[in-house]
């Protein structure tokens, strides 16, 4: 859905911003994209009405604004903490109904805790797994996204990962020529992790990135001063590795391969990075996180304790691991995908709460307008409250026309019941309590899927033009511009043994003998 691109551009800036609602959705919540396109689609439809007779766009979109708002708060009020018991639930629905995945995630929760890491790779079997490495993550993200390997993403991932810890600012590029010299005649990825790096420096790393020259990512050192200092003692326990320290005695133009830690994977994204440790160095984990109870032990500042505990749950919690198996490369590709939903599902219904799925929450919040609209400045304001509220009901019609049932008549029988988790089951095709039924969406999903929907609509209502580039017509060399029988290219279409004429005005003519004449 997020590379949708249409020939026309005029209807392409319309898909772009329809696709904007999607792609942000996505990028905080990490599901609800068609949800976000259908109520955007709502906004727009009815929006598009009421300003096509006559209607202050601006006005409108005011009381589209502020009744999205005011439905959050409503939201939050609907949403309860999910249990352990609901995360297969969250999970399975995301993933279309599939229960091996929504358990397999919920395990993989169990394993590593709520706030643990859990991550996806592409197994080697049709089978799926799941195992627990140790590993840790910290909220440091890469300081270029040239360093990126994954696109669509906008990620970094290396596996069998070597590790420079540096504990300082790295300001030349030439103390580093050992050190990625080793690297490319290796021929392995090298994670850099220092406490900055200078521009000149970062510049050719970035160039010898570009140019295929190394496998390479940078990140800052999570952490400040002497805590800055223990997470990169961590992470070189962890790794294995040997952090750059002058007053030590190791400088970074003397180091070699020797002082580089070791990870079977690294995950880098714009505010994160996750180390998955390759299992040679659990005895000197558990030697750190000893060391680190003790320091609690003799800590009597509170802030300092609640440091060190986390310290050790990154370095102890572990990392679970989803190996997600297929027949095909291209089952393998769709399979991830969808694992992917629902685990980013699961991770939004652990931060915000859960509410009834299956479009049901949606659809009793269309209940909560009429008090909004009281509060609102005009009638226009009002008519935008009015929009908002039809919008919300799309996602449930949609839903009902897809089981092949009428959407109105699943509507009325919904709202007619007062119990607010009573709803549609597609799956069974039973009216039923959802929630028991394990319908659930994470309540961040439905919320941002509201928000960013307001939020196009809002672009598009207002907008009275646009401007795109033209197209120019392209002709082929053998085309008979005069109007001779020859081959003519227009719009990406081939036209074979036709004659072209252009009259007085300046319009073309198409004329295929024995056939037609169209006016283009």
């Amino acid at each position: 859905m997020l590379q949708v691109e249409l020939e026309d551009p005029v209807e392409n800036i319309g898909a772009k911003l329809v696709r904007q609602a999607a792609a942000k959705t996505n990028d905080l919540a990490g599901d609800g994209t068609t949800t976000s396109v259908v109520l955007a689609q709502g906004m727009i439809t009815e929006g598009v009405k009421v300003v096509a007779a006559g209607a202050n766009p601006v006005q409108i979109t005011r009381g589209i604004e502020k009744t999205a708002k005011a439905l959050v708060s409503e939201l939050q009020k609907m949403s309860k903490e999910v249990e352990d018991s609901e995360l297969a639930d969250v999970a399975a629905v995301s993933a279309g109904n599939n229960y091996e995945i929504g358990n397999m995630i919920a395990e993989a929760m169990s394993k590593v805790g709520r706030q643990g890491v859990v991550t996806l790779e592409e197994g080697k079997s049709a089978e799926n797994n799941l195992y627990v490495v140790e590993g840790m993550q910290f909220d440091r993200g890469y300081i270029s996204p040239y360093f990126v390997t994954d696109s669509e993403k906008m990620s970094v991932e290396y596996e069998n990962c070597k590790l420079l810890l540096v504990d300082k600012k790295i300001n030349n590029a030439r103390d580093l020529i050992t050190i990625l010299e080793d690297a490319i005649r290796g021929g392995y990825p090298i994670l850099i992790v220092a406490e900055d790096i200078e521009q000149e420096a970062l510049a050719t790393l970035v160039v010898n990135r570009l140019r295929g020259a190394l496998k390479i990512a940078a990140i800052k050192a999570p952490g400040f001063g002497e805590r800055k200092s223990q997470y990169l003692d961590d992470i070189a326990t962890l790794t294995g590795g040997t952090v750059i320290r002058e007053e030590v005695g190791l400088s970074l133009d003397k180091a070699d391969k020797e002082v580089l830690g070791t990870a079977a994977k690294v995950v880098v994204t714009k505010d994160s990075t996750t180390i998955v440790g390759d299992g040679t160095t659990q005895g000197e984990v558990n030697k750190r996180v000893a060391q680190i109870k003790n320091q609690i032990e003799a800590t009597e500042q509170e802030y300092e304790r609640e440091k060190l505990n986390e310290r050790i749950a990154k370095l102890s919690g572990g990392v679970a691991v989803i190996q997600v198996g297929a027949q095909t490369e291209t089952e393998l590709k769709e399979k991830k995908l969808r694992v992917e939903d629902a685990l980013n599902a699961t991770k939004a219904a652990v931060e915000e709460g859960i509410v009834v799925g299956g479009g049901c929450t949606l659809l009793r919040l269309a209940s909560k307008v009429d008090a909004i609209i009281k509060t609102l400045e005009n009638d226009e304001q009002k008519v935008g409250a009015e929009i908002v509220r039809k919008s919300l009901s799309y996602p449930l019609k949609l839903i009902a026309k897809n089981a092949g049932i009428n959407g109105s008549v699943v509507i009325e029988k919904v709202i007619a019941n007062d119990n607010f988790r009573y709803g549609y089951n597609a799956a069974t095709g039973k009216y039923e309590d959802l929630m028991a039924a394990g319908i659930i969406d994470p309540t961040k999903v439905v919320r941002c899927c509201l928000e960013h929907a307001a939020s196009v609509a809002k672009t598009f209502i207002t907008s009275d033009a646009v401007v795109v580039d033209i197209k120019e017509v392209e002709q082929a060399p053998a085309a008979n511009p005069m109007g001779g029988s020859g081959i003519y290219w227009f719009n990406n279409i081939l036209f074979v043994n036709c004659y072209l004429f252009r009259n007085q005005n300046g319009f073309s003519k198409w004329w295929f003998p024995s056939m037609f004449s169209k006016s283009v």
